[in-house]
């Protein structure tokens, strides 16, 4: 769903195409407590941080994991949410918190139900 999509970016009213392209743990790159995913957007790369504590809160309140497929996904979810809002136009990284993490999680979760359901 995710992965490759379209947004309308909120400022030009431009449809852009987003392509995620690859997953990194930031640990080795830039030292960073956080998993990075990058997104090739109109050509241009984006990264999207998300923080390793996220998969720890996650594992804690439902006894589930982020695989990284669906870390893709969250990604993905945040980066259409954010270009639609016309957030960080012409950022090159964009860092979550846990608890921003967890509320894409449940935005994918809930936009691939209702897509089972259809």
């Amino acid at each position: 769903m995710f992965d490759n999509f379209t947004a309308l970016d909120r400022w030009t009213r431009k449809s852009v195409h987003c392509i995620y392209q690859a997953l990194i743990v930031a640990i080795a790159t830039r030292h960073a407590d956080a998993v990075d995913i990058k997104f090739l957007v109109d050509g241009r790369k984006v990264w999207v941080a998300l923080p390793h504590p996220a998969w720890v809160e996650y594992k804690k309140q439902t006894g589930r994991s982020i695989t990284d497929s669906l870390a893709v996904e969250i990604a993905g979810h945040y980066l259409k949410t954010a270009l639609e809002a016309g957030e960080g136009v012409g950022r090159e990284m964009y860092s979550l918190t846990v608890a921003e993490t967890l509320a894409h999680l449940d935005g994918v979760v809930t936009e691939m139900q209702a897509a089972a359901s259809a």
